[in-house]
């Protein structure tokens, strides 16, 4: 885009905005029982863009009692990461999607989305990192398989490498200590990517290692392409590991971002982003258990059987199905990564998930731009969420950094993968 052009761009985003919805005064409930506000409609939403700007010597914050390093730094868009039996841990790098603009308004949202990432090529690829004498030194960084289009979800189970592209699952061969994939992947199963206006496949894998469950968000808003651009999308897909053989396992999600088993039960959780344009606090992105066969309400409804009003024709009987899900993270936090954790993390945060909370680009006031703690009792969440990696969107507007990925690394780490300044964060114990 000419210079010119941007300024122009950039002068009427301002001036809608200022005719759109205002950012309320509407304490953002999180938690199951989140109070939702009236919804507000306008010509856009407000819009904030997040500048970047250099980490420097700076580095997140992390409680009292941890310690934050960046392990590896030069990537190619860092999004999702694995930590291996051995301890190394991959990177999955690249940037989908492309989804081409239907109105104005979407092309003023994609320049003022645009201005908030890095300007780094896209990877198309899995970065290794290993830790030899166990100093937390990752030492080796190097490329473990390439040419691929645009990985994000990752898996592995008795050695199959599983990698979820924007069109396509694969798998690859994995012997412990690996560097460097011995050869091509198998294709496991054929992924929906035609428009991708979401492009993210979240991936995660059965403890059998049977079925593969792979998340596949919406290909538009709230339906502005038509029903038919959203066949086999918004939803959760049960892959057999075997035959990639696929079925819908739970539909009605907007965008299913992240996916992961929790210990000990099976039970499959996700985070997903929902959609936009209904005000500043609506509709809040959440934490949920997925049931198999379960609708949750996208696009007729959203948090259970609050109408879309914008969604026609509308389906009551879907609406009366809608599962509300468990826990409201917060409205536009853009949920991205989801991890449950262990005693390695210290007694305050044994029991729980981690998420990584990408923020927010359409509020006049951002939001997420952190990863947060969710504490669970008995299975479920059962507290308000705790801020464990703050420091990436400063006091002045400036964004050093936004998280993505969260991985528990059973040694006694987090791993956070920082898609702005294409590093990888370690957060440890210092005590």
């Amino acid at each position: 885009m000419k210079p010119s052009n941007a300024l122009a761009l950039l002068s009427i985003t301002l001036l809608l905005a200022a005719c759109g919805d205002q950012d309320s005064q509407f304490d953002q409930t999180l938690g199951a029982q989140p109070q939702l506000p009236e919804p507000q409609r306008g010509l856009l939403p407000s819009m904030t863009i997040a500048e970047p700007t250099p980490w420097n010597d700076q580095v997140p914050t992390v409680p009292q009692g941890y310690r934050v390093t960046a392990i590896a730094s030069d990537l190619q868009i860092p999004r999702q990461t694995l930590v291996l039996p051995n301890g190394d841990i991959l990177v999955a790098e690249g940037r989908g999607g492309g989804a081409p603009k239907l109105k104005p308004k979407d092309v003023i949202a994609g320049f003022i989305k645009s201005k908030g990432t890095t300007s780094v090529k896209s990877g198309n690829r899995l970065t290794l990192l290993r830790d030899a004498d166990g100093d937390g030194s990752y030492e080796l960084q190097t490329v473990f398989a390439e040419d691929l289009d645009a990985p994000y979800g990752l898996a592995l189970h008795e050695g199959n490498l599983y990698v979820a592209n924007q069109d396509e699952l694969v798998r690859f061969d994995y012997q412990d200590g690996q560097t460097r994939a011995s050869g091509p992947p198998t294709r496991v199963t054929l992924l929906p990517s035609e428009i991708n206006h979401h492009w993210t496949k979240a991936l995660t894998i059965s403890p059998d290692g049977r079925y593969l469950y792979v998340g596949i968000g919406s290909n538009s808003n709230i339906t502005e392409r038509g029903m038919a651009a959203e066949v086999d999308r918004a939803m959760v897909w049960q892959i057999d590991a075997a035959t990639g053989a696929h079925k819908p396992y739970a539909t009605g999600l907007r965008n299913p971002t992240a996916l992961a088993i929790q210990p000990g039960t099976g039970q499959l959780w996700a985070v997903a982003n929902e959609r936009d344009e209904l005000g500043a606090d609506l509709v809040p992105d959440y934490l949920t258990s997925v049931r198999e066969g379960g609708f949750y309400g996208w696009p007729y409804s959203y948090w259970g059987q609050n109408v879309d009003p914008r969604v026609k024709p509308q389906d009551a009987e879907k609406v009366a199905a809608a599962i509300k899900p468990d826990y409201a993270l917060g409205s536009h936090v853009a949920a991205l990564g989801l991890a449950f954790s262990s005693e390695v993390m210290g007694e305050a945060f044994a029991d729980g998930v981690f998420i990584g909370e990408h923020g927010s680009w359409n509020r006049k006031e951002p939001v997420g731009y952190k990863v947060v703690f969710v504490p669970f009792s008995g299975g479920r969440p059962s507290g308000p969420p705790v801020d464990f990696v703050t420091g990436f969107r400063s006091d002045d507007g400036k964004t050093r950094g936004r998280p993505v990925g969260v991985t528990v690394d059973p040694r006694g780490a987090l791993i956070v993968a920082d898609d702005l300044a294409n590093v990888v964060w370690r957060v440890t114990r210092t005590q």
